[in-house]
């Protein structure tokens, strides 16, 4: 078998499933008769949730005999469009995508299914795709943030550090506004949106500060995003006043809440490599002739501490 990066094979993964039912997706009409060639695309492999996935993808090839050709979108729906369309002429079987627009990339889905591929979404819905695969980032976010108010005990003002409109980030919002709603001491009193990256999350989180000098927690939307904002509160010489919480449990996050002093205190986990292995396991049912009938999978979210970080398994 082969594949187009460097396989790193780690021991599957298992989990608990919950399972709801979703609009907009139908299974295609036409299938191959095997899955041989598999095509990921991940939004921007720079963050190591994408990397993750990947080395998910490649487990999961391993285990059919399958060969995977990975690309990266860095973030741009135009590159999206363009490497489904490679796909198409490479006659892949599969196609697991992390789209960076969920309504913008349905075109590019259309054709693939036109051509009888079969189309599974993973870490956020796409319009058309046979199923989708992610986090209850709903779910996570209430997690994360749950958390971070309980320890600000409840009282205090909160800056969020968004992210780009895609489902699962705003999800992840709503689940930390939706907890906030239950502390009337907690004041979110800033709003932004990062790249999704570390750099980003620093620089949004430091035009926040300086306008709300006074705040004591933050919630970062993704891991990365989080470390940014650690590394803001961390220059403006305010590690003694606010704490961070984050979303992935991605291994820098493991290491930020290991380290002493860190503002970091918690993050709610998710599994991007159980999600590409959960999506070709549902390929291979298609084939089969047993679609899903709930085609969305939700994966629930779990909250790592620095109490319980020795304990957490990892990507």
């Amino acid at each position: 078998m082969t594949f187009t990066r460097m396989s790193l094979p780690t021991a599957a993964s298992t989990i608990a499933l919950a399972l709801t039912c979703s609009s907009g997706m139908a299974v295609a009409q036409s299938t191959p008769e095997k899955i041989e060639q598999i095509g990921l695309m991940v939004q921007d492999m720079s963050n190591p949730f994408f990397s993750a996935m990947e080395k998910g993808a490649q487990r999961a090839a391993e285990a059919i005999g399958a060969t995977v050709n990975v690309q990266d979108a860095q973030l741009d729906l135009a590159a999206q469009h363009t490497q489904i369309d490679a796909f198409i002429q490479q006659g892949v079987d599969l196609i697991v995508v992390s789209a960076v627009d969920e309504a913008g990339i349905a075109p590019a889905i259309e054709r693939a299914k036109a051509a009888s591929i079969i189309v599974i979404a993973v870490d956020t819905p796409a319009v058309g795709a046979d199923a989708v695969v992610m986090t209850d980032a709903v779910q996570a976010g209430r997690v994360s943030c749950e958390y971070l108010f309980e320890q600000m005990g409840g009282e205090g003002q909160v800056l969020l550090v968004d992210g780009t409109p895609i489902q699962t980030i705003i999800d992840r919002i709503t689940g930390c506004k939706e907890v906030a709603a239950n502390y009337p001491g907690i004041e979110i009193v800033g709003q932004q949106a990062s790249k999704n990256d570390r750099a980003s999350g620093l620089a949004v989180t430091t035009d926040m500060l300086t306008a709300h000098p006074d705040v004591t927690g933050i919630f970062g939307m993704n891991d990365p995003s989080a470390l940014g904002a650690v590394l803001a509160v961390e220059q403006a010489g305010k590690t003694d006043q606010i704490i961070v919480t984050g979303v992935d449990g991605s291994p820098e996050a493991v290491e930020e809440l290991k380290r002493e002093g860190s503002p970091f205190v918690g993050t709610a986990t998710q599994s991007p490599g159980v999600m590409v292995e959960r999506a070709v396991q549902i390929a291979q049912d298609i084939i089969a002739g047993n679609p899903p009938t709930e085609t969305t999978v939700l994966i629930p979210s779990e909250l790592v501490t620095r109490e319980s970080v020795a304990e957490y398994a990892g990507w």
